[in-house]
């Protein structure tokens, strides 16, 4: 094994276009004096379960996750997806469903959209869904398609796709997230181990903030890398997922963005969701 991998820092993150887009300069080697990166792809249902066991040194997962791993890791304050506009949509075969007593099928319950799903249940179904399924998100636009679930939570590439399926947007719910609280969505987060110390943790948000930045500055580097994992994503649909998911607050969380997030967990530890968060639960180091 090459030396300078063998001390590598170990993370694993999507291979979604938008973290192939934002690392692509740091897990390439062209940050000067930048920790050296032994990459792993999982998506992020498979980060999160890696951060409550405590596997590898930085991860990309859910913001939904964090009241269950902050203990043992920090949240950087950046490299991570927020935004606006960009929210996970409820879908259905037929517009304007009534989703009480129905089927709804979600990638995960320790994820950001299934706490925004929700929040905005408790706010427009007073009665409830009657059954929550976890599928693969891959799988919850055929099964609904084809009458195994009533309605499914989709996030990602699917807002772009979901008319191919004959599905409707019965609800978009980080519309609904921005209408009540004006906060940007909270969806990925960056995380990294406290044991590596606070000297390290700065020296990785420095480092992720300057592959994002790279990444701004020369869009044509990063497209080798955001094709060969893009799992025959159509280019445009890449692009998109890519404008959608990286923004300002990928540099920076930001006070607006730190406000998002403490918003989500605070509003969905009042539901009985997620642990309640301690005050400095959010603190960089």
């Amino acid at each position: 094994m090459d030396d300078a991998l063998k001390d590598a820092l170990k993370i694993a993150y999507s291979p979604c276009p938008n973290d192939t887009f934002v690392f692509d300069a740091w897990a390439h080697g062209r940050i000067p004096g930048a920790p050296v990166l032994d990459v792993t792809f999982a998506d992020i249902d498979i980060t999160n379960g890696m951060a409550e066991r405590g596997e590898f040194d930085v991860l990309k997962v859910s913001y939904a996750v964090l009241p269950w791993v902050l203990d043992e890791y920090a949240l950087l304050p950046c490299g991570g997806a927020l935004g606006r506009g960009c929210g996970p949509l409820v879908l259905t075969r037929e517009p304007g469903l009534d989703l009480t007593g129905k089927t709804v099928a979600v990638p995960s319950e320790r994820s950001t959209a299934y706490l925004l799903f929700r929040l905005w249940a408790a706010d427009t179904l007073p009665h409830g869904v009657g059954k929550v399924v976890v599928l693969p998100f891959h799988e919850i636009m055929p099964a609904v398609r084809d009458g195994r679930a009533d309605a499914g939570l989709v996030i990602h590439e699917a807002r772009f796709t979901y008319q191919q399926y004959g599905l409707h947007s019965l609800a978009d719910m980080g519309e609904h997230w921005e209408s009540t609280t004006r906060l940007p969505i909270p969806l990925g987060a960056i995380i990294a181990k406290r044991s590596l110390g606070a000297g390290m943790l700065r020296q990785l948000a420095d480092a992720a903030r300057t592959s994002v930045r790279m990444a701004w500055d020369e869009p044509e580097a990063s497209r080798p890398y955001v094709r060969e994992h893009a799992q025959e994503m159509d280019p445009s649909v890449a692009n998109q997922h890519i404008g959608l998911y990286v923004n300002e607050f990928t540099a920076n969380l930001g006070d607006a963005g730190y406000a998002a997030v403490r918003g989500l967990l605070t509003r969905a530890a009042a539901e009985g969701l997620v642990p309640p968060l301690s005050p400095d639960a959010l603190n960089f180091v």
